[in-house]
């Protein structure tokens, strides 16, 4: 698995030179060959493939001559299915959570993951290029380029570049192709959904952001539910307590916009409740119709071939049963507790459900069957034959405001699990010696909106006998002004230690501007940084720029910047440098700091320092750059101590933690400027 520092899906495009040449990484080929690769075979991913060896490849290469580590089963598989007209025809809408289309997208992942050398990899890619369903071969090349071994150092082309469609609202997309029928070169403005009679509309900026959604999307390409052990090279260490968290760092923040837009927090959807905000998406599939609406103020209702209501309902007791005792029973009976520090672990594979979960025939699939059930019900019967809804994609689910009220739903379970736990005592928090001495800010902390500009060449038809025109969009996004926190710390031992720093904030006041109590606070932390340093005996001032808080990623270069990059590589032979870009588990760098306030909006920021040698789970940590907060290389979580650590506990005596010396609090404000 390639989880480097946080960064971003990404790749190329140039010729193919000297195949063998330049061989600087498993497989038989140069990086800047592998990159440039992937360029291509995910450029105009809908129409014919540009590059002449790759075009000619797709023709010529058999997959079943290829080398293979699994004997080409995978291979003979796949084409049997092919040869036996099986799989899902081209130009047709593919969704994950479609179970045959997900396996059939799966089938080519795993003759690519299987393939042990570049030519086989790159030949197979080539070939089911011109004959898979695109959506199909995008999720499988893409998952495979973060997985396999031999793309360790390719970054992903920007989603939103490869299939535009996903990302940019269809009044866009329209204007796109009149462009492009016009041979018009045009830049496009782009606007949020909805109007400013709907409430919902102040903070459309989240949840529509393409930097989300790819940071969504990547998320559940690197920790995939349908990930299986037996099949892959390594076991993802603690992926349903990463799932947990993520999708609690999501809710959180998007209460904490929401604050900043005079909204209360979000309020959990209910089975046997009304949907009482509808959503239009305002987007469309390039084949297959526009994404279904939702009018306001609807029950759910059951969906026919996925679940009915009383089963979520049914589902969900279940799973809040087991946290009651303590205890999931597994397939064979066995009691698999949950009473400690991993048992947030299982829990997550359980709601989500991943193939870890102990036993999802009797808990279900609480997560997945839940983005279905609500992106139906436009059309829960099929009357329509409408196409999936938002809610089924990673890609678009975070654009529909109902998408975070689902998640506050699942986080409220996570809670009771967690709130079940014995509090941390001040033994299991001080760190002998320690102390935080101050926290200071080198600047006030400001946001604004700034114009983003991106490629829509990928979007519209096209044909190798019209030259493009420049087609983009222009959105308007969130963003911060850089700053730095500098943490002054004393260590009264006689010698030098590793330490764990944490920092994490929360709002201070709710929309009545009511103070919350620590213990609402310390569950609505937004993590802002983790990193482990050395502290010398005596004083010590740590200096940190948020450019390097390590839970946020920067942009990925634009697809046609990276093409540029990789030809200039290959053309002079030199190293390609893409290495701030392999990873893109996190938030955008832009999403470190909520919207604030023009008045400014006060939020409590705090400081934690732990041991660094109990906490870490591998060496280097001070000095390493090959790990991320979700993972090492080979899928080992770098810390032991839980996601959240030391807030994710309830805290029935704020005393505890703010009176160990290790812990600093200071509050601060967030200021939102309007013309920048």
């Amino acid at each position: 698995m390639k989880l480097l520092l946080l960064c971003a899906l990404v790749a190329g495009a140039s010729a193919w030179p000297n195949f063998g040449m330049m061989a600087d990484s498993p497989g038989g080929a140069s990086n800047a060959q592998k990159q440039h690769d992937v360029n291509s075979i995910l450029w105009k991913v809908y129409e014919e493939i540009r590059d002449p060896h790759l075009k000619e490849l797709s023709q010529s290469f058999d997959p079943l001559s290829g080398h293979y580590d699994d004997d080409g089963v995978a291979a003979k598989r796949l084409m049997k299915e092919l040869n036996d007209h099986r799989l899902l025809e081209q130009k047709h809408w593919f969704s994950l959570f479609n179970t045959r289309q997900r396996e059939e997208a799966l089938m080519l992942y795993d003759v690519l993951e299987h393939s042990t050398d570049w030519e086989t990899f790159a030949g197979n890619a080539a070939y089911f290029r011109v004959r898979m369903n695109e959506g199909e071969f995008v999720y499988a090349i893409y998952a495979a380029v973060i997985h396999s071994p031999l793309t360790e150092h390719v970054v992903l082309p920007p989603l939103y570049e490869v299939t535009p469609h996903l990302f940019t609202n269809s009044e866009v997309i329209q204007a796109a192709y009149k462009a492009k029928m016009t041979q018009t070169a045009s830049k496009i403005k782009s606007h949020f959904t909805g109007s400013k009679s709907n409430p919902e509309q102040r903070v459309a900026y989240f949840g529509e952001d393409i930097g989300m959604n790819t940071h969504h999307v990547t998320w559940h390409l690197e920790f995939p539910f349908w990930w299986d052990d037996s099949h892959e090279n390594h076991h993802i260490n603690r992926k349903g307590e990463s799932f947990f968290w993520v999708h609690h760092q999501l809710t959180v923040r998007f209460d904490a916009e929401r604050l900043s837009n005079y909204l209360d927090p979000v309020d959990e959807l209910h089975w046997d409740d009304m949907i009482h905000e509808g959503f239009a998406p305002h987007t469309m599939y390039k084949y297959g119709g526009y994404f279904p609406s939702r009018p306001d103020n609807v029950n759910f209702e059951d969906v026919d071939g996925v679940a009915r209501v009383r089963d979520m309902l049914i589902l969900e007791s279940r799973i809040r049963d087991a946290i009651a005792h303590g205890y999931f029973t597994g397939r064979d009976g066995s009691v698999i507790s949950i009473r400690d520090a991993h048992g947030i672990d299982i829990l997550g594979d359980v709601i989500e459900s991943s193939t870890y979960s102990p036993n999802p025939e009797y808990y279900g699939s609480l997560h997945n069957t839940a983005h279905v059930m609500l992106g139906r019900q436009g059309d829960p019967h099929g009357k329509f034959a409408l196409p999936p809804g938002v809610l089924e994609h990673f890609e678009t689910a975070t654009r529909d405001p109902a998408f975070f009220r689902l998640h506050k739903y699942m986080d409220n379970i996570f809670r009771e699990h967690k709130d079940s736990l014995t509090p941390y005592t001040k033994d299991d928090l001080e760190f002998s010696g320690i102390s935080v001495d101050s926290l200071d800010i080198s600047n006030r902390l400001e946001t604004h909106f700034e114009d983003y500009e991106y490629s829509l060449i990928n979007g519209v038809d096209d044909t190798v006998d019209v030259l493009d025109v420049p087609i983009s969009t222009v959105v308007s996004r969130l963003t911060h002004n850089d700053f730095k926190v500098k943490i002054g710390i004393t260590n009264s031992q006689n010698h030098e230690v590793l330490a764990t720093v944490r920092i994490f904030a929360w709002p201070k006041y709710d929309n009545n501007h009511v103070e919350f109590s620590f213990n609402e606070g310390r569950w609505n932390a937004i993590e802002l940084a983790k990193f482990w340093t050395k502290l010398n005996s005596g004083s010590n001032i740590i200096e940190r720029s948020s450019k390097d808080f390590g839970v946020t990623v920067p942009d990925v270069p634009s697809f046609q910047t990276l093409m540029d990059m990789t030809d200039e590589a290959l053309g002079s032979g030199s190293a390609l440098h893409l290495e701030d870009y392999e990873s893109g588990l996190g938030l955008p760098d832009r999403f470190l700091l909520p919207k604030g306030k023009t008045e400014g909006m006060d939020f409590h920021v705090v400081v934690f320092v732990s041991d660094g040698a109990k906490d870490a789970a591998v060496d280097g940590l001070h000095e390493s750059t090959t790990y991320n907060h979700y993972g090492c290389h080979d899928g080992t979580y770098p810390d032991n101590q839980p996601h959240g650590y030391p807030l994710d506990r309830r805290v029935d005596d704020e005393r505890i933690i703010t009176g160990v010396s290790n812990f600093k609090a200071v509050d601060v404000k967030v200021y939102h400027v309007e013309d920048h």
